[in-house]
């Protein structure tokens, strides 16, 4: 009681020596020392009714005992606590000996609680089991130092301090998320992050193919140099700092360029009385303009003549072909950037010769040599050429040509399309290596000369075809180990071969150019 009314005393006599500069106490202040006043006058008068009637000592000896009684102290802790907005947080604050002392909550210099009594209006805040204090519904501005304090003339705190931890948010700059640059050019996709701890920001691209986009960047920047079209699409800017899930936002970027057209088929085979599909697919960004041409000539549409769009992919049909619609045809594609043009035959000259031949002959001294030609008028020639080319680990030395012109069989009328042929080609030299090449021709002239086809003529020790090798070795394991031994020793042979025919593959570029020229 001494020591509050020796406080009053010396805020009146501060008050009284200051009032030359009057100034206002803290509300708070005044509210707790009168509480602390009143609750000390109240156990002050029942402890002198409970004293009265006994003589003069007793009252010293319990004077002198509460002197000597046990001071309050903290049994709990001050600690950090991490604790995310929306949650609910009790700060402990646990005393023994607390005895008349009062014991209060504040932060700063705002005082919370008072003994049991709410100073704070925040609904939020309240005491729970004894002097722990709640915090519910957390928000950023809760952080801070929580004090809890034993009001006496030691002044001893507990301190708690609060961390809100806050979940990470992101925003597109611009906001609406739209960008636009030219192809070629630079362009800057930036995005904003917050949150506590402070998010990191890292960036994918949408692929729409299912799978998990690769990060193309890291930080709130991402800068994109020589733009090419491929780049335009949807960007993802995304912020996580390990709070909750982590977020992010779209950035749409629409990269503007001239036409770029590619064709499905650059050369397309017909027939008098069929259909054709000629087909451009355009890239363009702004939309492009596509029209048609045949002999630099615009093409209109018809009954016959049909052009229709899906998408980028622009097609021109023609049914019921007629002579007049063989030559050359373009699409044109135009924008506000530029103009783009390609080219396609439609002919009716036969299609290119494909093989069906294996690599390796099964017979030691002849090859049959197998392959297919597309053509809806009847095949009137065919040419077939060979020859042998010498080679060994460090050259190769092709031999002349054998030059064969075959008659084609006669097609029913019901299969005017594919024509298949075979030809024998004898008197080969066992385990050398030869090439052929196959050119047809119908009544709208020749085709182009096919593919350079490479073949091996089997060996004088072999009598299988080495792809077959394994097939029958895992057959005969089984009841004559012998055969399967004839067979390992015929592998090396084989691998020899094998290896000539990997380094003349690797020099079939130059031998179709001189191939070509010799053919003029």
């Amino acid at each position: 009681m001494r020591i509050i009314l020796r406080s009053i005393r010396r805020g009146n006599l501060a008050t009284s020596s200051t009032s030359r500069r009057p100034r206002k106490m803290n509300c708070s202040i005044l509210i707790v020392i009168s509480l602390a006043w009143l609750l000390h006058a109240h156990c002050y008068a029942d402890a002198a009714i409970s004293n009265r009637g006994n003589n003069g000592a007793q009252p010293l000896a319990a004077s002198s005992t509460s002197l000597t009684a046990a001071q309050p102290r903290f049994l709990s802790r001050g600690h950090t606590y991490r604790a995310v907005v929306g949650d609910t947080l009790v700060l402990p604050c646990q005393v023994e000996n607390l005895g008349n002392f009062v014991l209060l909550w504040r932060r700063g210099t705002n005082v919370l609680t008072a003994s049991n009594i709410m100073v704070t209006r925040d609904e939020r805040v309240r005491l729970i089991d004894g002097y722990n204090l709640e915090i519910s519904d957390l928000e950023p501005q809760d952080a801070g130092d929580y004090v809890c304090q034993i009001s006496d003339k030691i002044n001893r705190d507990q301190v708690h301090t609060v961390e809100i931890l806050v979940p990470p948010s992101v925003r597109a700059i611009p906001t609406s998320g739209q960008l636009q640059a030219r192809k070629g050019g630079p362009i800057t996709l930036e995005c904003k992050g917050s949150g506590n701890p402070v998010p990191s920001i890292y960036w994918t691209k949408k692929s729409g193919t299912g799978k998990s986009p690769a990060r193309i960047g890291d930080g709130p920047i991402l800068t994109l140099d020589k733009l090419e079209r491929q780049q335009a699409g949807v960007y993802q800017c995304t912020a996580d700092n390990g709070v909750g899930d982590p977020v992010t936002v779209d950035m749409r970027l629409d990269v503007l360029y001239p036409p770029d057209i590619q064709v499905e088929k650059s050369w397309i085979h017909s027939g008098e009385g069929f259909e054709a599909k000629l087909v451009c697919i355009v890239y363009a960004d702004p939309v492009a303009t596509v029209s048609w041409y045949q002999n630099s000539f615009p093409i209109q549409t018809t009954d016959r003549r049909i052009m229709n769009t899906r998408a980028n992919r622009h097609t021109l049909t023609i049914r019921h072909i007629q002579q007049e619609d063989f030559g050359n045809y373009s699409c044109v594609a135009d924008n506000s950037l530029g103009r783009s043009r390609k080219y396609m035959e439609l002919s009716g000259r036969p299609g290119p010769a494909e093989f069906y031949s294996p690599k390796w002959g099964r017979s030691s001294d002849s090859y049959n040599l197998t392959w297919k030609i597309d053509s809806y008028p009847p095949l009137e020639e065919v040419r077939l050429l060979y020859r042998r080319v010498l080679m060994n680990d460090t050259f190769q030395q092709p031999g002349r040509w054998h030059d064969f012109i075959l008659t084609p069989e006669h097609r029913p009328a019901s299969e005017p399309l594919t024509h298949i042929m075979s030809y024998t080609i004898k008197h080969l030299h066992p385990g050398a290596y030869y090439e052929a090449i196959v050119q047809a021709k119908n009544r709208y002239g020749w085709n182009e000369v096919s593919d350079i086809f490479q073949f091996i003529v089997a060996s004088n020790s072999m009598d299988i075809a080495p792809e077959d090798a394994e097939v029958v070795a895992s057959s005969k394991s089984r009841s004559n180990s012998g055969a399967l031994s004839s067979l390992q020793n015929a592998l090396p042979h084989c691998l020899l071969q094998l290896g000539a025919l990997l380094l003349v593959f690797g020099l079939r570029n130059s031998q179709f150019d001189r191939l070509r020229l010799g053919l003029g």
